[in-house]
């Protein structure tokens, strides 16, 4: 599908098992969804510009390559999202972080925001937003919304699993938004939870069922 990125790296793919396994105790789970999203950061940050810089190694000087640019911005969805940031953050700890707190309507399973708070030169940076779960696409696509009311122009969206229905709504609603992912399942139930899926990452994550 166009614009979407499948990370079909081993340890990816084995994180992610051990992710849908019901029987991962959520202090494991946690970690491992950390640990996953430190490697799709190291591929949606792939294609970073770069400057030279000149330094000295302990035997000559070189010249070496840095990241060009203003730092990049992390958008964690609320809550579940916040896992997932902290492990992008382990392998670009100067990072700027944005917070979007939004939850689903259990009736109409639309998205309703309630926290916005953001870098102010956001439009300026980066910025990638996160959620372990691409279900519905109704998140995400509130998400963006808000970032590009913001004035933020290049986003890319990151998830642990998304379901094709998700991809779909998300391509259809922001065609210029990238998507990185581990898994693309086919189905959705009525409650709108990928399945085979994973249940509820924020739930798993943070052991509040």
């Amino acid at each position: 599908m166009e614009g979407l990125t499948i990370v079909r790296h081993p340890l990816v793919q084995h994180k992610l098992s051990l992710l849908r396994d019901r029987s991962t105790p959520t202090q494991m789970f946690r970690a491992v969804m950390r640990e996953t999203a430190t490697l799709l950061c190291y591929e949606v940050t792939r294609d970073l510009p770069t400057r030279p810089v000149r330094i000295e190694t302990p035997l000559a000087p070189i010249e070496a390559a840095e990241i060009a640019g203003k730092k990049l911005v992390f958008v964690p969805i609320l809550r579940a999202g916040l896992a997932m940031a902290e492990g992008m953050l382990d392998l670009v700890p100067a990072a700027r972080v944005a917070h979007l707190g939004l939850y689903r309507d259990p009736a109409t399973l639309q998205a309703v925001e309630y926290y916005f708070k953001a870098p102010e030169d956001i439009a300026a940076r980066l910025v990638i937003v996160v959620d372990p779960m691409l279900a519905t696409g109704h998140s995400a696509i509130a998400a963006l919304d808000r970032l590009k009311a913001a004035g933020v122009t290049a986003p890319r969206f990151v998830c642990l699993l998304a379901a094709r229905a998700g991809v779909e709504a998300l391509r259809a609603a922001h065609p210029d938004v990238p998507i990185w992912t581990a898994a693309v399942d086919e189905v959705l139930n009525d409650h709108g939870y990928i399945v085979p899926g994973l249940g509820d990452a924020g739930d798993r994550t943070f052991g509040t069922r």
